[in-house]
């Protein structure tokens, strides 16, 4: 420029900073030299980062097994609606034995009848000794209470 200063442009998205392998696009809102580190990354789902690409476009809150109870997992299901990023606690826990009670982040109050099982049947168990026919009663159906078994 003749008559001042030369307006320089510098967009800064020319050089890739943000991470292919995520299919992350990048914006340069202001493309001069004096506007450094104001582009912006973003992911397919919409997590963006300024400056810098984004650290992970995806987490699946399940991989973590958050609906895991007291080290026994298996009882319950985990589902993770939207695994962009930045939507953290949000996955949702549903009981296996009956998939309408849930919980969202956390895991579930599933019960678990021990009986279920008719442990106390002469013919498929020894817990409750060989007397015939009895009944089983469970005082507790929390999904994580077992008492241990009576003595005989």
């Amino acid at each position: 420029k003749v008559d001042g200063p030369a307006t320089c442009s510098k967009n800064e998205c020319d050089a890739n900073p943000c991470d292919a392998k995520q299919s992350q696009t990048c914006n340069d809102p202001s493309p001069t030299l004096a506007s450094i580190g104001d582009y912006v990354c973003t992911c397919p789902n919409g997590v963006k980062a300024t400056g810098g690409p984004v650290t992970k476009c995806v987490d699946d809150e399940c991989d973590a097994n958050p609906c895991k109870i007291n080290g026994m997992g298996g009882d319950q299901d985990c589902t993770d609606p939207d695994t962009a990023s930045n939507k953290l606690h949000d996955f949702v826990c549903s009981c296996k034995s009956d998939s309408k009670i849930k919980k969202v982040d956390g895991p579930a109050t599933c019960s678990k009848n021990e009986c279920d099982a008719n442990p106390c049947d002469a013919k498929q168990s020894q817990t409750c000794g060989m007397g015939g026919d009895q009944d089983c009663k469970d005082p507790d159906t929390a999904a994580n209470k077992s008492a241990p078994a009576p003595t005989v």
